[in-house]
C-alpha cells in the first residue's frame, strides 16, 4: 500500500515559487540574479495599515477569530463591494481566508466531485488546475491566442462548456498576461454563461486596482446581475495594498456556499490571524490614496519593460492593460542555439539559458498553460527592471 496519497500524483509543484527558490539559491551562492519571477509588490504595506495592526495587538486583538472573519472585517468587505463594484452583499454572505489561495481552495473542496470540469482560459494562474485536481475535479483548459490579447472569446467558451461543468474560473486582470476584460468583452461571456445555470462563475478579482489609462474595471455580476446566484467574487488584500505576507483574501457569493466553505475551513484551519484581519479592516476602509500613486508607478514600469523587451530580437511583448505582469512570446528564439551551445527547442530552455547567462529569473509560458513565451513581473525597481531587460536583449542577440 502506497503511503502518499494518489491525489499528489495529479498535481506538480508551483512553477512561480519554484523560479523564486532558484533564484534565491544562486543569489546565495554569490550569482548576480535579478529575480523576476515573484508576484508581490515591492512596496511597503501603508503605515496606517501597519499601525492598525500594531494597535490591534495593543488592544489584545490576539486570540482566535470566527472562522469566517470578525465581523468589522466582514463588513469591511461588503461595503467594499457595494462601494466600488455596486454589489449587494449581506455581511454573513462574506468569508475571509488565510489569502485568496485558501477561498479558492475551499470553494474547489466543497463543492468538486469526481467528474466535475472546471473551465480555466489558459494561460492561467498555476495554481487554479492543481487546486481543481486535488480537489477531484478534472481542470479544461481553452487557450487562448496572443493576437486576441490572451482573452477568451464567446465562441471559445461556448464549446468548452459541457453538462459536466461546474465552474467556470475568470481571472480580470490577468495573471500571467495582464490582460483585463473592458464591460463590453465580459458582456459577451456573461451571455453565454446566462445559457448554462448549470454552471458556477468564479471571479478572481485580485488584481482590480491596477489597471492602466482609461481602463475602468468590471467584475461579472456588476456586468450581469443575473448571475449573482451562482458567482462567488473574489478579492484580497495582497496586491493593492502591498500585504501578500499578511495572507489575507476574502470573497462574497450566495450563502449556502459561503456557509459550505465556513465548515470546509472550520476542520481546515480556521479563522486568518486576528492581527492581519484588523490591519485589513483599515485597508478597505482607510485612506485610498497611496493605491493610485502605485499604480502610477507601476504603469510607468510597464511601458519601460513592453519597449525594451519589443526592442530584443526574436521577443514580441504585448501591452497588457492591468497586473504587473507582461507575457511576451519568445517564439522568434526556438530553434536557435544559447551563447552555452545549447539548442533553444522550448521556452523552459529559453528561461533556463537566460537565467544560466545573464542571471535573469523569469517563468516559463508553459508552466502557465501557453507558450512559447515567458512571464515578467515588473513588481521591483526601474533600475532592476532596465538592467534585466538590457540582459535579455544581449542574450537574445547573441543567440544564432
Amino acid at each position: 500500500m502506497a503511503f502518499l496519497a494518489d491525489a499528489l500524483s495529479r498535481v506538480k509543484p508551483s512553477a512561480t515559487i519554484a523560479v523564486s527558490q532558484k533564484a534565491r539559491e544562486l543569489k546565495a551562492k554569490g550569482r548576480d540574479v535579478i529575480g523576476l519571477g515573484a508576484g508581490e509588490p515591492d512596496f511597503d504595506t501603508p503605515d496606517n495599515v501597519k499601525q492598525a495592526a500594531i494597535d490591534a495587538i495593543n488592544r489584545g486583538e490576539t486570540k482566535y477569530t470566527p472562522v469566517s472573519g470578525i465581523p468589522e472585517l466582514r463588513k469591511a468587505i461588503a461595503a467594499k463591494f457595494k462601494r466600488e463594484n455596486g454589489l449587494d452583499y449581506d455581511w454573513q454572505q462574506t468569508i475571509v481566508g488565510t489569502g485568496g489561495k485558501q477561498i479558492l481552495f475551499n470553494a474547489f473542496m466543497a463543492t468538486l466531485n469526481p467528474g466535475d470540469e472546471v473551465v480555466i482560459p489558459a494561460p492561467y494562474w498555476v495554481s487554479y488546475p492543481e487546486m481543481v485536481a486535488l480537489c477531484g475535479g478534472t481542470p479544461v483548459a481553452i487557450s487562448t491566442s496572443q493576437e486576441n490579447d490572451f482573452k477568451l472569446t464567446a465562441e471559445e467558451l461556448e464549446s468548452a462548456i459541457t453538462p459536466k461543468t461546474k465552474w467556470f474560473i475568470f481571472n480580470s486582470p490577468s495573471n500571467p498576461t495582464g490582460a483585463a476584460y473592458s464591460a463590453a468583452e465580459l458582456k459577451a461571456l456573461t451571455d453565454v454563461l446566462l445559457k448554462h445555470p448549470h454552471v458556477w462563475i468564479l471571479t478572481d478579482d485580485m488584481y482590480e486596482h491596477l489597471t492602466f489609462g482609461d481602463f475602468k474595471f468590471a467584475t461579472p455580476v456588476e456586468v450581469e446581475p443575473k448571475l449573482y446566484d451562482r458567482t462567488l467574487t473574489m478579492n484580497g488584500v495582497s496586491k493593492a495594498y502591498a500585504m501578500t505576507g499578511w495572507r489575507i483574501g476574502y470573497a462574497a457569493g450566495p450563502l449556502p456556499l459561503i456557509k459550505a466553505m465556513d465548515m470546509i475551513q472550520g476542520q481546515q484551519t480556521s479563522g486568518a490571524s486576528s492581527i492581519a484581519q484588523w490591519a485589513a479592516v483599515e485597508a478597505l476602509n482607510g485612506p485610498q490614496d497611496f493605491v493610485a500613486k502605485n499604480k502610477a508607478i507601476f504603469e510607468g514600469r510597464r511601458d519601460l519593460v513592453v519597449s525594451m523587451l519589443n526592442q530584443a530580437t526574436g521577443i514580441v511583448c504585448p501591452k497588457p492593460e492591468g497586473a504587473f505582469y507582461v507575457y511576451p512570446s519568445c517564439a522568434g528564439l526556438v530553434g536557435k542555439t544559447a551563447p552555452s551551445g545549447k539548442v533553444i527547442e522550448t521556452d523552459e530552455d529559453f528561461v533556463s539559458e537566460l537565467l544560466e547567462s545573464e542571471g535573469v529569473a523569469v517563468v516559463h509560458g508553459s508552466a502557465f498553460g501557453l507558450g512559447p513565451n515567458f512571464r515578467i513581473s515588473y513588481a521591483t525597481s526601474e533600475e532592476l527592471l532596465e538592467e534585466a531587460c538590457k540582459r535579455i536583449q544581449r542574450f537574445c542577440a547573441a543567440c544564432r
